[in-house]
């Protein structure tokens, strides 16, 4: 049996992008691979969403030229958004390499394997047909509805692509326009999901709350969901702030199997700067939509990305992204030095922000939040939270892993809990930002 190693940089989409192709090599024969070193195929699935999982590739790719050389049958493929965005170039550039194939074409892989067997270099970029925004025209039924878990979690992509363009984002080139699935469809996968035992429900999208499809939007959508029996706990990345409304907080606050969670981009602090960014809100805007869910549901906790150095942007607009960050207390923050990427608007800018100043303004930001993330851990310690044993330690026999409903990862040390099991927690203690604590009896 044919074994396949399928390496993933990037986003959730992309994870379930990679359980989709192995998916769809173990209906062709193929067994998953742990070891490189054992595979007979390698997919790179990759991320262009910045420069530096980009350079990341390259470099793997480098590294795989000594098993190519041992292995001559061996087949190295290139899949994602740098595949998409780069295509030939990629072939040109690295000899191993002997198919690329974009976000539309993965379900071709068998296609695409005999094809490299007979002796040719596959290339695979065009876009499937998006009629209607309609998924279902280019993802066959059979794999739409088979849906994905991993243990107790499971992934359900609702749309893909994206239509707004923000100034310094490739997504639109590289996942192309925004597409949808029917919701019939999307419930199908979801009961077939919680019958084969998922617990918590992850919706994935571009802009997950832009979803539109026969009359229904995003707030239908996930009401329904949201009424699955046997459905314990539902997440949804990554929403847009322009989009979210106090309607879908008032549905957070209603469901109690909606968890307590938003991740909600905000990317700049600066009214200036997110008009740059073609982000179509002002940070009152934001503050006022985060307020709003705060007052309905008070234990909501928030993340956001940051994006630093942006062309232009100032010392005195870099503090107000920290005032923002401040005002809005974070759970979490994924920071990022601004990095121009091909084909964008902000690309056309100049990146006139110095490469020492986008570091010191991103050791800020990181510095910011350290401080913040102590202050709102500290009170949980006595408290009691239902958590969600996820996995084991690593290193600690001892140790399970798991999550509050807001996302908050925990240490609980001494349970025999199984994973998938909800558990009370009782919290000790705090390490970085893993709370600790021990299961109530």
């Amino acid at each position: 049996m044919p074994k396949a190693f399928i390496k993933t940089y990037g986003c959730q989409m992309n994870e379930h992008d990679s359980s989709k192709m192995m998916d769809v090599l173990t209906d062709k024969g193929y067994k998953g691979t742990q070891n490189i070193e054992d595979a007979d195929l390698i997919v790179v699935n990759t991320c262009s969403v910045r420069h530096n999982p980009e350079n990341k590739v390259y470099s793997f790719l480098g590294r795989l030229a000594d098993l190519k050389k041992n292995n001559k049958e061996l087949i190295i493929a290139v899949a994602g958004c740098v595949a998409q965005q780069t295509g030939k170039q990629i072939l040109d550039r690295s000899p191993v390499v002997d198919m690329v194939f974009g976000p539309d074409n993965f379900f071709e892989l068998p296609q695409m394997i005999e094809s490299v067997k007979n002796g040719q270099r596959v290339l695979m970029t065009e876009w499937r047909d998006r009629t209607d925004g309609n998924v279902q025209n280019f993802i066959p039924e059979q794999w739409i509805e088979a849906g994905h878990a991993d243990g107790p979690k499971a992934y359900v992509a609702i749309m893909k692509g994206c239509n707004n363009f923000c100034s310094f984002c490739i997504v639109p080139m590289t996942r192309g326009r925004e597409a949808y699935r029917h919701p019939e469809n999307i419930m199908r996968e979801i009961h077939n999901l919680v019958d084969k035992g998922a617990k918590e429900l992850w919706l994935l999208g571009q802009n997950v709350n832009s979803y539109r499809a026969d009359n229904r939007g995003f707030l239908e959508l996930l009401d329904d969901i949201s009424k699955v029996e046997g459905l314990k706990r539902i997440r949804f990345t990554s929403p847009h702030p322009k989009d979210w409304n106090n309607k879908l907080s008032d549905l957070m606050a209603e469901r109690p199997n909606i968890c307590n969670h938003l991740h909600l981009p905000l990317q700049a602090g600066s009214n200036r700067i997110l008009k740059l960014m073609r982000r179509r809100h002002t940070n009152q805007d934001y503050l006022d939509k985060v307020q709003y869910l705060r007052s309905v549901c008070p234990a909501a906790e928030i993340s956001t990305d940051i994006i630093v150095g942006f062309p232009t942007e100032t010392d005195e607009e870099f503090e107000e992204t920290l005032n923002m960050i401040k005002q809005v207390q974070y759970s979490q923050v994924f920071s990022f030095k601004y990095s121009p990427r091909p084909g964008t608007k902000a690309e056309e800018m100049p990146d006139d922000v110095p490469l020492d100043t986008k570091r010191k303004r991103l050791e800020r930001v990181i510095k910011t939040q350290e401080r913040i993330n102590e202050e709102k851990l500290a009170p949980y310690i006595g408290t009691v939270h239902q958590v969600m044993i996820d996995g084991r330690h690593p290193k600690k026999p001892d140790i399970i892993n798991g999550r509050t409903d807001g996302h908050r990862p925990v240490a609980v040390k001494g349970s025999n809990a199984n994973i998938g099991d909800f558990i009370n927690v009782r919290i000790t203690g705090f390490h970085a930002h893993w709370l600790e604590g021990m299961q109530e009896k």
